[in-house]
């Protein structure tokens, strides 16, 4: 596994959007990273942040899915919510077929009992209001009734996936907001933690000079060399590291 983020960076992550942190990675070339057709259940609160466990479906098959393989402890899906490490979130690849669930809400409920920092799926969740309702992050690409064996035979755990268009691999740090959620790949993740939280300060900074009747140019982004004079007292008037 890779090694772990620092707590300081896995922090700064939590105040950092899905928007901030897709234009970083742009900057380094990665054009591919926000999850498509991936939306939040149930109200926003501090960001999803923690290392990727997944989990991946191909499509089933009868003589293979019927209900009697959830007694098997080694299946799958029951044995990610068991041990999927605390602090991680758990993302699923099915296929981007909603048309069953990839999890319900007592397997969810587990998870948050457990730490587990959030769900992630393409595919559909059941239970999905008793979900919205958990203390624990959700995403997929919306409700879904039948349960997952009508669709999806889960193979593996822990290997490289795809998950709403994006490859995620093991240990990939995923961040999700209001808005989405977002791959970093794990070599960089810390890097980039820091400097989105540099980012979101000054981003910050300048949404009070435009509420303030400021034009852009020259603010955002800040070709005006005042500008940085301006940033850093306003960090100092507030206290703030810049």
């Amino acid at each position: 596994m890779p090694s772990a983020m620092t707590e300081s960076a896995l922090q700064a992550l939590k105040a950092v959007s899905t928007a901030t942190l897709t234009t970083l990675l742009f900057k380094r070339g990665l054009r591919n990273t926000f999850l498509q057709g991936v939306r939040l259940l149930g109200q926003g609160g501090s960001n999803m942040v923690g290392p990727a466990y997944t989990l991946r479906y191909i499509p089933a098959r009868e003589d293979l899915d019927h209900i009697g393989v959830f007694q098997d402890h080694s299946h799958p899906q029951r044995k990610a919510v068991e041990e999927i490490p605390a602090g991680h979130v758990l993302v699923i690849d099915s296929r981007g077929d909603a048309s069953a669930a990839s999890a319900g809400s007592i397997l969810v409920a587990r998870m948050m009992v457990r730490g587990v920092a959030g769900i992630v799926t393409d595919g559909g969740l059941r239970d999905s209001h008793e979900i919205a309702a958990l203390a624990i992050p959700s995403y997929c690409q919306g409700p879904s009734a039948p349960t997952n064996l009508i669709k999806h035979h889960a193979v593996d755990l822990n290997v490289p996936i795809g998950c709403g268009g994006v490859p995620v691999y093991p240990g990939d740090i995923m961040v999700g907001d209001a808005e989405g959620v977002v791959v970093i790949p794990h070599e960089i993740a810390e890097a980039v933690a820091h400097e989105g939280r540099a980012q979101t300060l000054f981003e910050d900074f300048v949404v009070e000079q435009v509420l303030g009747g400021r034009g852009i140019f020259g603010l955002y982004p800040p070709t005006d060399p005042a500008t940085a004079g301006q940033f850093a007292d306003w960090c100092a008037a507030k206290g703030l590291a810049a």
